[in-house]
């Protein structure tokens, strides 16, 4: 019998890739171990992946893609990306530089004729690329959310209506993220393609990739393996409000899975999509290290003071939050998919999945202080919460997770329930502790403003553009209460008193009371509704809007209650 005898090379290359193997295990168990603690304390809720020199080391989902199915969260779940949308554009507008048919030096309205002139003139495609254009953020403006998001547009007016506003700085003197920037340069592939954006999404880059999961999210296409989105309540989850996709459109309007971004992260290692020249352009940082479709930073890894450099972007719409972090230097990469907005720790775990790709311990999720304070608060009241603040944050201070969105977030649950008195307290409380944080004193604002107290909401509003001149909600936030609230007649107020019935066993009883009006809602506290017009009142607290009808004659028959993304009609009944 012949004999085959391995070489003691081939011995020790068999050997290194067993060792190779079992590295790559360990490190997988590591990374769930550690994406399971953030699961287990409500801090990840979706689907993520790592990979290391180029291979997948590590994919898995955690918690339910649709909790009314009890469908599990899978690598191959599709999830909205927000803002990751922002490089596909990119890439496609570098395809065009390389065909000779966009010039990046040249203006806007060399491309879009039917756009304004005189901002058209004098804006770049490289500035719309890299958020310098000075054009105005659609989603930057007043009460954009509130009375526009659920409405289809087409591409052409929506540029016309909410793109095109004056400019709030000279084209390329500073840095302001910008989605109108994005939604043009999605209509300008259209105008010199003759084709949709989704179209040449689908040519250019999802095909030839092989991205078959990945696509432009439309809310009437039945789609398999599609995630739902949720907002955390204090008692679970919520469905998140609707959003018309024509809106975010090329700033935000894709779908995609881990799989298929690590598909993307492999293309743009090599020349498939883009060469080399244009790679460099994309990746080139800018003002405020932003290149194109990609912010351009550094990581430390683990406690050293080694740093990494990392090229990624993340993503947050109604629902979603994001973020995709390419590691060049060793062609690592970490895709974190969320479908619960406003608990995800994705930077942290980014982290954590660093220090292990490096060998190192990552650090432990701590738990939310803000799910312990509101269950005091809901106990004890607003003083025993505090108090008890206070005390976790100086006997285990290792614990929890004392960080500023954390108090921002319990204010922000209080406000949703109508309890404005003592979300200005806990909002004081996070300015104490954070007296250099402008969204501190931004939110402080907020919640005077919802209470009544204009000038209390003007001076924290003020200070924060102070501390951030940058800080577009807050300027927005002082125009429209300079500009003063909609004064209605007592006469008109009182026509809207009475009982309308939104349900057999649930009516919002409104009154009028000192050229004020109130709603309170069966089995819940009267609150205040402020005027936007005449027949509207907005509830800010609860982000809900009050809209009331008259029939032909002017008699005032019903209301519509808008709140959560649902219209919910009322008959007046008294």
């Amino acid at each position: 019998m012949k004999r085959c005898f391995f070489k003691p090379a081939h011995i020790l290359l068999i050997i290194a890739i067993t060792a190779f193997a079992a590295a790559a295990q360990d490190k997988a168990k590591q990374l769930d171990e550690m994406v399971q603690a953030y699961f287990d304390m409500g801090q990840f809720h979706g689907s993520a992946l790592v990979a290391e020199n180029g291979k997948v080391i590590f994919k898995k989902g955690y918690g339910m893609a649709d909790y009314e199915w009890d469908i599990p969260i899978k690598p191959d779940t599709k999830f909205r990306l927000g803002s990751i949308t922002k490089q596909f554009t990119a890439a496609l507008i570098l395809q065009l530089r390389e065909e000779g048919k966009i010039d990046l030096e040249k203006k806007l309205s060399d491309y879009l004729p039917y756009y304004r002139k005189d901002i058209g003139e004098k804006v770049t495609i490289h500035q719309l690329l890299n958020h310098t254009s000075g054009i105005p953020s659609y989603t930057g403006l007043p009460k954009f959310f509130e009375d526009v998001s659920r409405n289809p547009f087409g591409v052409e007016d929506f540029v016309k209506k909410y793109c095109s506003g004056d400019l709030e700085f000279e084209p390329g003197s500073k840095f302001s993220y910008n989605n109108s920037g994005y939604f043009l340069l999605g209509a300008i592939i259209e105008k010199i393609t003759g084709k949709t954006y989704e179209e040449m999404l689908q040519e250019k880059i999802f095909g030839p990739v092989g991205m078959n999961d990945s696509g432009y999210d439309h809310h009437a296409t039945i789609m398999k393996r599609r995630a739902t989105g949720y907002s955390k309540t204090a008692d679970g989850y919520a469905n998140s409000a609707y959003l018309d996709m024509s809106i975010p459109y090329a700033a935000g309007s894709l779908y995609s899975t881990v799989e298929d971004l690590y598909k993307w992260d492999r293309a743009l290692d090599s020349e498939k999509v883009l060469k080399q020249e244009s790679k460099d352009l994309m990746f080139k940082p800018g003002m405020s290290n932003y290149g194109y479709g990609f912010s351009i930073g550094e990581r430390k890894v683990g406690n050293t003071d080694r740093k990494v450099k990392t090229i990624g972007h993340g993503g947050g719409i109604n629902g979603f939050n994001t973020l995709i972090t390419r590691f060049p230097e060793s062609g690592s990469l970490v895709v974190l998919l969320g479908n619960v907005e406003g608990i995800q720790k994705l930077n942290d775990i980014t982290q954590g999945a660093l220090a292990v790709l490096n060998g190192l311990p990552y650090q432990k999720p701590k738990y939310s202080v803000v799910e312990t304070l509101f269950k005091t608060y809901e106990k004890s009241g607003l003083q025993a919460a505090v108090t008890q603040y206070r005390e976790l944050k100086k006997s285990k201070p290792d614990n929890y997770d004392f960080s500023e969105p954390q108090l921002n977030s319990l204010g922000y649950q209080l406000l949703a329930l109508s309890k404005t008195k003592d979300a200005i307290e806990i909002f004081k409380l996070n300015v104490e502790m954070f007296p250099d944080s402008f969204n501190a004193y931004d939110s402080l604002g907020e919640a005077y403003f919802a209470d009544g107290d204009k000038d209390l909401a003007l001076k924290n509003y003020r200070k924060s553009v102070e501390m951030n001149p940058e800080n577009e909600n807050g300027k927005n936030a002082i125009k429209r209460i300079e500009s003063g609230e909609t004064d209605v007649e007592p006469s008109t107020l009182q026509q809207y008193v009475g009982e309308y019935q939104l349900a057999p066993n649930f009516v919002l009883t409104i009154t009028a009371e000192n050229g004020k009006l109130f709603t309170q809602a069966t089995g819940q506290a009267k609150v205040e509704v402020a005027p936007e017009s005449e027949d509207v009142f907005v509830l800010r607290a609860a982000g809900a809007k009050i809209t009331f009808q008259k029939d032909d004659s002017g008699k005032v028959t019903g209301l519509i209650l808008n709140q959560g993304g649902r219209d919910l009609p009322a008959s007046k009944i008294k």
